[in-house]
C-alpha cells in the first residue's frame, strides 16, 4: 500500500465562487478545474496546492441543504461522517489572524495541541465548516 496516498477531499457548499475565493485566498489553492456533470445538475471546482500538490474539491448541486454545521471540534465528534478538514501551517498565529480577518469565525484560539509538540487552532470558514489549523515540529 505504499503507493497510495490521500488524492483530495471533497465539500459541498452553498456557493462555489465564493467559497473557491476564500480557499484560495486563506491557504494558497489555486483553481485547477470546473467541471459540470448535467445528468445530477452538479458543479465541480477543483482547488490544487501548487506547492503541496494537495487538493480540495468543492462541490455544488442544486437543491443542497446545509448539513453538519457543529460549533466546535467536540460538537463534531458527536456526528458520524467527516467533521472538518485540517491544514499544516507554517505560522499558526499569524495564519490564524489572516483567515479570520478573511471572514472565518474563530472556534479556538491558537493553542498546545492534545498532540506532543503539535499547536492548533480551529476556525469555520465563511459557510460555517470547522476547519483546523497545526503547526507541527519545533522549527514552526
Amino acid at each position: 500500500m505504499s503507493d497510495t496516498r490521500l488524492d483530495h477531499a471533497g465539500l459541498s457548499v452553498r456557493d462555489l465562487g465564493v467559497a473557491a475565493d476564500w480557499y484560495c485566498a486563506a491557504f494558497g489553492y489555486t483553481r485547477e478545474l470546473d467541471l459540470r456533470v448535467d445528468p445530477i445538475d452538479l458543479d465541480i471546482v477543483m482547488l490544487i496546492h501548487r506547492s503541496h500538490g494537495d487538493r480540495l474539491e468543492l462541490l455544488h448541486r442544486t437543491g443542497s441543504a446545509p448539513g453538519l454545521r457543529a460549533a466546535d471540534p467536540a460538537a463534531a465528534a458527536l456526528s458520524q461522517g467527516f467533521g472538518h478538514v485540517a491544514f499544516d501551517v507554517a505560522d499558526l498565529d499569524a495564519t490564524f489572524a489572516r483567515v479570520v480577518g478573511l471572514g472565518a469565525r474563530p472556534v479556538l484560539t491558537p493553542r498546545p495541541s492534545p498532540e506532543a509538540g503539535v499547536r492548533m487552532a480551529f476556525v469555520a470558514d465563511p459557510e460555517g465548516n470547522l476547519v483546523e489549523l497545526l503547526c507541527r515540529g519545533a522549527g514552526r
